[in-house]
């Protein structure tokens, strides 16, 4: 008995935290990308020099390429430790982050965003 509630444990606090995406994101925020990209002067090798490859590429209509970077971190919520209760769902919130990246056609970057906001995961009952 006691072996099972300690292998139930490990899988809770392992099953806790949950990281996808661009691991450099994680200490980055406006104020951090302004100071590592602008418009007009940085460049797309200075770009994946400080952030990697980018998780995602598009083109706009007009043919100028879109580099995305993303990192979400969750972590359980409480209401997944409880007995019995976590048997009919589980919820789970956290940050997401994205940087977004437009290059001219020359390879130097026209415009970004950085954005951070909060999200949640839900399943079963929890989700609403």
């Amino acid at each position: 008995m006691k072996n099972a509630l300690l292998m139930i444990a490990i899988a809770a606090i392992l099953g806790g935290c949950a990281s996808a995406g661009n691991q450099k994101l994680a200490e980055e925020n406006g104020k951090t990308v302004a100071q590592k990209i602008q418009e007009n002067v940085t460049t797309k090798s200075e770009v994946q020099r400080h952030f990697g490859d980018p998780s995602e590429t598009s083109f706009t209509d007009g043919g100028l390429e879109i580099w995305k970077y993303h990192l979400t971190d969750l972590s359980a919520d409480a209401v997944n430790y409880i007995p019995v209760v976590n048997l009919f769902g589980s919820s789970a919130s956290g940050t997401k982050k994205e940087l977004v990246v437009l290059y001219d056609d020359k390879g130097i970057v026209k415009k970004y965003s950085m954005s951070e906001s909060e999200v949640s995961q839900k399943t079963g009952l929890f989700n609403n």
